[in-house]
């Protein structure tokens, strides 16, 4: 398995109805995206200070299956409409797992 992780550290302009708007845009992603497998994604729990805002963890069976995810047309028009505008800061990793 191959699990790609994103964190987002959301700026001044994000709001509540701003999150709605990507969690709901990032619910049409897995019906048109056949490789990936798991696709979880939410806001902090809140639970620890310094935290960032948002994550989103994909899992696939290949790194293939992880570029085709990257690479999609409406993955990025999720990312230019939903997250570039919003976005202070993020963290990524991908990485290979047994499960």
């Amino acid at each position: 398995m191959f699990r790609h992780v994103v964190n987002f550290r959301w700026n001044a302009q994000s709001s509540p109805e701003h999150v709605a708007a990507l969690k709901e845009a990032l619910s049409g992603l897995p019906p048109i995206l056949p490789d990936l497998r798991r696709y979880a994604y939410g806001t902090d729990a809140g639970i620890n200070e310094g935290n960032y805002d948002f994550a989103v963890v994909a899992e696939f069976d290949n790194a293939a299956g992880y570029l085709a995810y990257r690479d999609n047309d409406e993955h990025h028009r999720i990312i230019q409409t939903f997250i570039a505008p919003y976005l202070d800061s993020r963290t990524v990793v991908q990485f290979d797992f047994n499960d």
